[in-house]
């Protein structure tokens, strides 16, 4: 049995940059991903068969992009090498001065403002932030929106992770000195949601994966680590292939870092502790804190928007509508088109029963408009779709439970937390996008997770291993290692104790950068003392 300095679980922002980091430091790095490879041919098979695109293993369907779906929210990510960068829209923002001084972690001795900030432009600068150079149809809009919103003046462009050279013309690697892999510049397709088609997003393949594994780092995929133990040298892990054809294996390491999501850190965790036993002494705390950017996703249907709609990266511009509320506009590829089925008639109601009765009520009134609605070719082409978030202190709690009558065999399940949950109907939200189409002539309409369910949908999902001083008030210390089990850690998000209020996979890379390069010294200069 092969032993590593570490193992990693999971392939996303926290898992990429431990294993360069660590790789840098001389250390023998394994990362393990239940995902698979994703390249432009897999890319270009999604818009035609939904199986390559989503990710459903009890339904034999082993695409990257997941949707799990608890009691009051579905998580949105994605699975595969490179995580949740294979699906997500690119957007590189930091957080507003609060978040730093949240009361969840400001408490602990450290100035994460100024300590974060030069992680920040570290990350900024692996990712290739930049500003798109066009400005679209669908930008006007928004920038229209804000104006009406008496926010214009907060409105600008989004910082991307793309590579805006020459559209379409293949250069060699414009970031690393040559060490990264040749990209092509951006066409504006719209599609960086439902995975780049042209590699041109700088998702964690093309950047900290492709320098960790130049410097000797091993990345498995189809690897899904299901078992955590500890040993007298370490730890030992079980991983199984989620298709089923490879024979599982157990491996050892020194050191694991878990990076697989809160869903599937939260998960792995708690099964740790509550059933398998392997890790007994975890805190009370863990599934705690669990937080969305509290938000939510509304839509204008342009029926006849000019083909300049779709054109452009997935996000490129946003606003402040107040100072807790947050905009941006999104852009689809064709997998989302299924979208168009949960698109329902835009109602204002806070209470959630009457809501989804009006919301029934209207699609009873105007069946003519859903049908066409339905029939309309190009759907995704002709929407914007608006993800307004707030920083808003809303919390979840994870644990593992089991479904109705008690069967089955133990899953995560969500519960509130503090008494206000992630909000399935923003007033806010509404204004925005009915305002949006009045500038367009468009049809605004909520989703019918959040207007029927009330299910909050997010694909920034935050927190369940809160930080404390110690596991009586916190899953991680300062350094994100796991109290009581030295050499375990986390670096995902997590470990992010409070909302960031705008797209967290800066922040998530930036705090992973501090952790990742903080142990990369310890244990430098173990080696060094020997």
């Amino acid at each position: 049995m092969t032993t590593y300095d570490v193992a990693i679980v999971g392939s996303g922002f926290g898992g990429s940059v431990a294993a360069l980091r660590l790789a840098e430091a001389g250390q023998r790095v394994l990362v393990l991903e239940q995902g698979e490879r994703l390249d432009r041919a897999r890319v270009a098979r999604a818009d035609e068969r939904l199986g390559e695109f989503l990710w459903r293993p009890p339904l034999k369907m082993f695409g990257y992009f997941a949707q799990h779906d608890f009691r009051h929210v579905g998580v949105l990510g994605g699975v595969g090498v490179g995580g949740g960068s294979l699906v997500f829209g690119g957007v590189l923002l930091e957080p507003r001065p609060a978040f730093f001084r949240d009361p969840a972690w400001s408490d602990l001795g450290v100035d994460w403002e100024s300590e974060l900030r030069p992680h920040y432009a570290t990350a900024a600068r692996m990712l290739g932030r930049a500003v798109t150079p066009t400005v679209g149809l669908m930008d006007r809009y928004l920038e229209a929106t804000a104006r009406a919103m008496g926010a214009v003046e907060t409105y600008g462009p989004t910082p991307n992770a793309i590579y805006f050279g020459a559209p379409g013309v293949v250069a060699p690697d414009p970031y690393f000195g040559g060490e990264g892999p040749p990209r092509r510049g951006c066409t504006g397709c719209g599609r960086c949601l439902t995975g780049c088609p042209e590699g041109s997003k700088n998702s964690l393949d093309q950047n900290y994966l492709a320098l960790a594994e130049r410097r000797g780092v091993t990345v498995k995929d189809r690897a899904r680590v299901t078992r955590v133990e500890p040993t007298a040298n370490g730890y030992r892990l079980r991983a199984e292939d989620p298709r089923g054809e490879r024979p599982g294996e157990e491996l050892t390491a020194r050191r694991v870092v878990l990076a697989a999501g809160v869903v599937g850190t939260l998960d792995l965790l708690l099964r740790s502790r509550d059933v398998d036993r392997t890790l007994p002494a975890l805190s009370p705390r863990l599934g705690q804190q669990v937080r969305t950017n509290s938000e939510a996703i509304v839509g204008v249907l342009h029926e006849d928007a000019p083909p300049e709609l779709a054109e452009g990266s997935a996000i490129t511009s946003h606003f402040y509508a107040d100072a807790e509320t947050h905009l941006t506009q999104n852009r689809y590829g064709k997998p989302f088109d299924i979208m168009r089925y949960a698109a329902v008639p835009m109602v204002d109601d806070p209470v959630p029963l009457r809501r989804a009765l009006r919301t029934l009520f209207a699609l009873l009134t105007s069946p003519l408009r859903t049908l066409r609605a339905l029939r309309l070719r190009d759907w995704y082409r002709k929407v914007t779709v608006l993800t307004v978030m707030q920083h808003v202190d809303s919390m979840l709690s994870f644990r593992l439970g089991r479904g109705l009558l008690g069967l089955g065999s133990p899953r995560l399940v969500s519960s509130i937390e503090g008494g206000q949950r992630p909000p399935t109907y923003l007033p806010v939200a509404n204004r925005a996008a009915r305002i949006l189409a009045e500038q367009t002539g468009g049809v605004p309409f909520n989703q019918l997770p959040e207007s029927l369910g009330n299910l909050s949908i997010t694909a920034h999902i935050l927190g369940g291993c809160p930080m404390g001083r110690s596991a009586a008030d916190g899953v991680l210390d300062v350094d994100h290692e796991v109290h009581g089990y030295p050499g375990l850690y986390v670096l995902d998000g997590s470990a992010i104790p409070a909302n960031v209020g705008v797209n967290p996979s800066l922040t998530i890379t930036a705090m992973a950068e501090r952790a990742a390069t903080r142990l990369a010294a310890r244990l430098g200069a173990s080696a060094g003392a020997k």
